[in-house]
């Protein structure tokens, strides 16, 4: 990536495009710490995460970001409530099975707790991986085309899933999409080609 100059405030949603190979999961890797610029600098809630070592970087994450994949990265061992409850277990919350309960019926699956991943559809795994997201109360959600396997009416009830529990808890939304109706939610769109931005523009959120 190449000259990346960006500013993102707390509760915006922001949509980032482009064509494969633009840089969208790379970018989304630089703004989780993942991966680590080889200049310049990405900070979260202030901090450097480039200045930080690994654990540093893995302790913000634990404290400030969920993650949504299109692959849902479920543990497969684990049932739907246990894959909730981990990451609350690792941020150290109590009362974790009640909270991933609550999170499970909120998504619609209250009554599939106990369901393996390979027991689940696809649509129903991604709303385990939003309820898993949203569990810690992340001020930054980052989800890469969280819709991008799913089927059109199950991509609907996804999207508004996100954008219903982003209103409730306020947490800032970074999505990476080619689902048009999920950019077109967004306060701001961010076109990426070759490693660099060009175009962002901001607009009312709809819906």
């Amino acid at each position: 990536m190449t000259d990346i100059n960006l500013t993102i405030h707390a509760g915006e949603a922001v949509c980032v495009v482009g064509a494969s190979g633009s840089g969208k999961s790379t970018l989304l890797g630089l703004l989780a710490g993942l991966d680590q610029p080889s200049m310049g600098s990405v900070c979260l809630g202030g901090q450097d995460i480039g200045k930080m070592d690994e654990d540093g970087r893995a302790g913000i994450r634990g404290d400030m970001l969920g993650f949504v994949f299109q692959s849902f990265q479920l543990l497969p061992t684990f049932n739907a409530l246990e894959n909730i409850m981990l990451p609350m277990e690792l941020a150290g919350f109590e009362g974790i099975e009640d909270r991933a309960a609550q999170l499970l019926h909120r998504v619609g699956l209250g009554h599939r707790g106990h369901h393996l991943p390979a027991q689940l559809s696809g649509g129903e795994q991604q709303r385990v991986a939003i309820a898993r997201a949203f569990a810690t109360e992340p001020a930054l959600l980052l989800a890469d085309e969280p819709t991008g396997n799913l089927d059109s009416k199950t991509g609907r009830q996804i999207i508004d899933m996100l954008f219903d529990l982003n209103a409730e808890s306020g947490t800032t939304l970074i999505l990476v999409t080619h689902d048009e109706s999920l950019a077109s939610r967004c306060n701001r769109r961010i076109h990426l080609q070759d490693g660099r931005i060009v175009n962002q523009g901001s607009k009312q959120r709809t819906g």
